[in-house]
């Protein structure tokens, strides 16, 4: 689980944390793409705008989803170590906008590193810290792109996460053994981000799942 920075998804917190996220991946030599990730909370999309208004505008290379949906932490994680382990002279990172273990009326705001896991303490504090600076001095600072403009910026990139991520299930999982058995599997994702990739998993592996 990644460490989420900003609830209730006030706009100036996502700019704010954004903007220092970005300083963070510069100070870090962090200069691979970073993935973004979004649940199906209900201001995930504005979030997720915001976000990509000032990455655009610090020209950080940015990985969407090229389905336009949801997409689950561990995609992004996994996304994040497949890049990596090619690429090691230009990491990746990522961030996911969920509310993960906040309370569900809250959002949140996840950075996750070139380990693809949680952010620690220390760079927690990082970002945090050069967040409050943006928002103690009235978001000075802070680049930031029109979002018609953002959107189609030439770093903006698509990435089909959910296809990377069903296919190399089949390396981690003797999946074969589960679609020939007899067992039924019975899903409820509980309308979490995870509703649309539980279709590609069935269909990709013929699972006997509904």
């Amino acid at each position: 689980r990644g460490s989420a920075f900003a609830t209730a998804f006030n706009e100036a917190h996502i700019l704010a944390t954004t903007q220092a996220i970005c300083l963070y991946r510069r100070a870090n030599m962090i200069s691979g793409p970073l993935y973004l990730g979004i649940d199906t909370h209900a201001l995930s999309e504005s979030a997720r705008a915001s976000a990509i208004e000032v990455l655009a505008a610090n020209e950080v290379d940015t990985m969407l989803d090229s389905r336009g949906g949801y997409t689950p932490t561990p995609l992004v994680s996994h996304a994040i170590l497949t890049h990596n382990r090619d690429h090691q002279n230009a990491l990746a990172d990522g961030i996911v906008i969920t509310p993960s273990h906040n309370p569900p009326e809250d959002g949140g705001f996840k950075y996750n590193p070139p380990n693809g896991g949680p952010a620690d303490v220390r760079i927690t504090n990082w970002i945090q810290e050069a967040a409050n600076h943006f928002l103690e001095n009235g978001l000075n600072g802070i680049k930031r792109l029109p979002y018609g403009r953002a959107i189609k910026a030439p770093c903006m990139r698509e990435h089909d996460y959910v296809s990377h991520y069903v296919r190399d299930l089949a390396n981690v999982i003797d999946i074969e053994v589960i679609a020939g058995s007899a067992v039924i599997i019975g899903i409820d994702p509980l309308g979490g981000a995870s509703v649309d990739v539980w279709k590609s998993i069935i269909d990709t592996h013929r699972l006997s799942a509904t």
